[in-house]
């Protein structure tokens, strides 16, 4: 293992991306870093850039580790914390009810569904006994409008 640096070094960077990969998800990214530097500095052991010796070695492996800390940490945060916006379809989208009062933009308004108490909210005012129709589910909230304003 010591006298064949390169080999080890494939290796083990290899061992640190599937790691990253399929155990942790590419949640800490450090394992990510730490795994191409082994393999760049592996290659340029390969290709006679580098000698192949522990102390150059390792300083090698330190300084590209660094580096792709410092260029790659935020692109690869950024990539980690985009959230694709959906809306979910599920049986909420059939829901029409009449409602029972009047329902104002800063009102709360309490409608029971499957036996759940569900808050309901509109960016409009609308009056007792119009027929709405759930257009978008927050937690614990349904948007309604009414249903002759939507677009089917």
């Amino acid at each position: 293992m010591f006298s064949n640096i390169p080999q080890t070094l494939v290796t083990l960077g290899l061992l640190a991306l599937i790691i990253e990969v399929l155990i942790l998800g590419c949640s800490t990214l450090v394992l990510l870093f730490f795994g191409v530097a082994m393999l760049l500095t592996s290659s340029l052991i390969y290709i006679g850039i580098i000698d192949a010796n522990w102390l150059s070695t390792i300083s090698t492996l330190a300084i590209i580790t660094l580096l792709l800390t410092i260029i790659l940490w935020k692109p690869m945060k950024k990539l980690q914390n985009k959230s694709a916006k959906t809306d979910i379809n599920s049986d909420f989208a059939t829901i029409q009810f009449e409602l029972e009062k009047d329902l104002l933009p800063s009102t709360l308004y309490h409608f029971n569904y499957s036996g759940i108490q569900w808050n309901i909210k509109s960016t409009s005012a609308i009056d007792k006994g119009v027929i709405v129709k759930v257009v978008k589910k927050e937690v614990g909230i349904l948007w309604v409008e009414p249903v002759n304003n939507t677009i089917s």
